[in-house]
């Protein structure tokens, strides 16, 4: 793929009753700058749990042009051996580049654990954001001083994780479940439809194997969705949690990072509603339908008019074009 795709088109709350679970603080979407840099920022994952990062980031940046890569043709990465992870990440990283992106954002804690920093070395120019589970504000919010993480087993076997972990926890105790199966399954249920959801049964399973959750004294009573699949379904896992847990993801935390590296660097845009376009190593018609899917029940922000979406398989010259839908409005807190 050239840079830019010469000949192709460029378009494109609070858990207990939000789309995504929030930390501290809020979004704030870029409003003074120039109109910068029209390149697009590249948005990867392994399926499609990045687009719950891609929400938080459209919503702080709604001028940008994204390119949302997932590598589903070789998903799951969450059971992988990290030299597995750290040649996808490469692979998909060089075909966003090929594509002219002007930043990238790792929307897979699996893939920031095991390839951010070879990344970041191997194009030190290019501004690189990662996501990691956030324990530092579900280390703050606890009460009971007990957390919960859930993620991959890549993630919480990883040495970043680790130290992570040794550098935020203190006092706090810090219940880790790996939950081999469920990006998986998540990423299959768009398209299951006549076929028993394994989500619920396979979330339930894990999350009894943690404890119990409340309020009470040694009680998990604060959540860390530790993979960005997990924000796709944190209205079912604050169901089987209960309405007293807090559920802590990180998408808002990298749409504010996002913001401050593209005004650091001036890469910032503000000219037009941005666009998007979707690139995969699996079926193309699969990522369509999901971010068809996710993206409306996100509540992904049309303010400024409509957004279009380009359907791009990594192995094609040229992208075909479908119209996205406008997404309804979020509904009020």
């Amino acid at each position: 793929m050239e840079s830019a795709a010469p000949g192709c088109p460029k378009q494109a709350r609070s858990p207990s009753g939000g789309s995504e679970p929030r930390a501290a603080g809020s979004v704030g979407a870029i409003s003074s700058m120039p109109m910068g840099d029209p390149r697009p920022i590249g948005v990867f994952d392994s399926g499609t749990g990045g687009l719950s990062v891609l929400r938080a980031l459209h919503a702080a940046l709604p001028h940008e042009d994204f390119v949302y890569a997932d590598d589903s043709g070789f998903a799951p990465y969450g059971e992988r051996d990290a030299g597995f992870v750290q040649q996808r990440t490469h692979a998909v990283t060089a075909a966003l580049q090929a594509r002219g992106v002007k930043a990238l954002v790792i929307a897979c804690n699996t893939a920031t654990a095991a390839a951010a920093e070879a990344v970041r070395a191997e194009w030190p120019a290019l501004p690189i954001v990662g996501v990691e589970p956030a324990l530092k504000p579900a280390v703050a919010a606890s009460h009971t001083r007990r957390i919960g993480v859930i993620a991959t087993r890549g993630t919480l076997a990883s040495a970043r994780f680790a130290a992570l972990q040794a550098a935020v926890a203190g006092d706090v105790t810090c219940v880790v479940q790996p939950c081999d199966g469920l990006a998986a399954a998540i990423d299959a249920s768009v398209h299951q439809r006549d076929e028993p959801d394994a989500v619920q049964p396979l979330a339930a399973h894990y999350l009894a194997q943690m404890g119990s959750f409340g309020t009470g004294p040694g009680e998990i009573d604060t959540l860390v969705l530790g993979c960005t699949h997990y924000v796709l379904i944190a209205p079912l896992l604050q169901a089987l949690v209960g309405p007293w847990v807090r559920l802590v993801a990180t998408g808002e935390a990298v749409a504010r990072q996002t913001v401050r590296r593209l005004g650091q660097e001036g890469l910032a845009r503000r000219a037009r509603l941005g666009e998007l376009s979707l690139l995969s190593s699996g079926p193309t018609a699969q990522l369509d339908r999901a971010a068809r899917h996710w993206l409306a029940r996100l509540h992904v922000p049309n303010a400024c008019g409509t957004m279009g979406m380009t359907i791009c398989a990594t192995r094609l010259p040229c992208p075909m074009r479908t119209p996205l839908p406008h997404s309804p409005a979020a509904s009020p807190s």
